[in-house]
């Protein structure tokens, strides 16, 4: 697959038509291609885009693009960006690009999107005991020996799983013992003796293999630097053990996997610590946030606050509304609501106020909450506000972002769209 095969397959995405599906395009532009659309170069503002719309900034994307490729190559840290995070190959693409690995996901059908847009290293960070998708999986393996595909087990029973709905499958499926946070986190093994039980079960099957250790630091309870680092170095012990053990004979490389959005300078920190092991490591980073950034949950914790020396990921997307009602000075009502807005984990955040084409700082506005179809602004004396403006607004939490929006207007600065992306949720 690779290349070709996305190279196709994006081509495709632009031959799509705009109709209906596509929130806020312009009405005129149905039954224009994508590519068609997407070389008319219009204006987000004054050509036609309808409210409410979702913008991607082009210059914040590629920056927080090219800061992350640099970030891991600095840190000698292979990159396989979580997907679940938008879900749009061409971001994915983009990633590669940028120096990825590969891509991480979560779910079979995630994996199913990826694989369609010539995806060759997938990094499934979760258990997979669906018979029906292992079977899918393995007939991918067995067309395409370029194809690396490895995802977590963390029980005998799923161990078990597996190997019943892989017999008979000529490669071997790649697998990681998952190490869980702490008692009372997510999935994942809680101890190392369990740990070792786990691995002798995949050892003993003909159809899994133990290639390496992985889990999410970020599921650690009560996470601060001092407990995050105390898990990682955990993981990093239990990898070496696992090599002195001799569990990772015949390799060519062990796997050693971490990193979500909030805590991957600790990632880097202990894995530029890990021992020389008998076999060269493949230290997986699988942060994703970072392409779109935000501007609540994610800037409230990324680890550029922490280090600000190695640079600042810039929120990359706004969501654009427009003010519908004004029935008291006290309280305004705009277009956008839960269907367009993430608000799994803060409000969105009004930041300008677009009127007769200027812009101005959104003072005196605050979102106070979320209908299905409106945002609810209180407004004080100092707000400047009417029927008929429009309301930019950052949101938080990217992942419940992206998932609101098939088609995504990619928009420079001065409003001009030159592409569009997709998304498949």
């Amino acid at each position: 697959m690779g290349a070709d095969t996305a190279a196709a397959q994006l081509a495709a995405l632009t031959a799509d038509r705009v109709d209906h599906r596509f929130k806020g395009l312009p009405p005129d532009a149905a039954g224009l291609t994508v590519g068609e659309l997407a070389a008319q170069r219009r204006n987000l503002f004054t050509d036609g885009f309808t409210t409410p719309v979702l913008a991607l900034s082009a210059e914040r994307l590629t920056h927080n693009l090219e800061l992350m490729e640099t970030y891991a190559a600095r840190h000698g840290l292979a990159f396989a960006p979580h997907g679940k995070t938008s879900m749009a190959p061409q971001l994915f693409w983009k990633q590669i690009e940028h120096g990825a690995w590969g891509i991480t996901l979560a779910m079979p059908h995630q994996v199913r999107v990826a694989r369609e847009f010539g995806i060759d290293r997938i990094f499934l960070a979760n258990e997979l005991v669906d018979a029906a998708a292992l079977r899918w999986i393995a007939a991918e393996l067995a067309e395409d020996p370029d194809f690396r595909f490895i995802c977590y087990v963390d029980s005998v029973r799923g161990v078990e799983l597996m190997d019943a709905a892989l017999r008979g499958t000529p490669r071997p499926l790649d697998v990681v013992v998952e190490l869980a946070a702490g008692e009372g986190a997510r999935t994942g093994i809680r101890t190392e003796a369990e740990c070792a039980e786990v691995a002798d079960a995949v050892a003993a099957t003909g159809t899994l293999r133990l290639v390496g250790v992985a889990g999410y630091e970020g599921e650690v309870p009560q996470a601060d630097p001092e407990r995050v680092h105390a898990w990682l170095h955990r993981l990093t012990a239990l990898a070496a053990d696992f090599d002195k053990a001799g569990r990772f004979a015949g390799l060519d490389e062990i796997v050693v996997s971490a990193g979500g959005s909030a805590w991957f300078d600790a990632v880097a920190d202990v894995f530029a610590r890990i021992p020389e092991l008998s076999l060269p490591i493949l230290k997986l980073l699988r942060s994703g946030a970072y392409v779109s950034h935000d501007d609540g949950h994610y800037r409230k914790i990324t680890p550029f606050t922490r280090i600000p020396q190695e640079g600042a990921l810039h929120p990359a997307f706004r969501l654009w509304s427009q003010v519908v009602s004004r029935p008291s000075p006290e309280q305004a009502f705009t277009n956008a609501g839960k269907r367009d807005a993430a608000y799994d984990l803060d409000l969105p955040i009004a930041q300008v106020v677009r009127r007769d084409g200027a812009e101005r700082p959104a003072t005196g506005i605050a979102v106070t909450g979320l209908s299905d179809q409106h945002s609810w602004l209180r407004t004080t004396a100092e707000a400047d506000l009417q029927v008929g403006d429009w309301l930019g607004m950052g949101l938080s939490h990217p992942c419940t972002s992206f998932d609101k929006w098939q088609l995504i207007p990619l928009v420079e600065a001065d409003g001009t769209v030159v592409d569009y992306v997709r998304t498949f949720f």
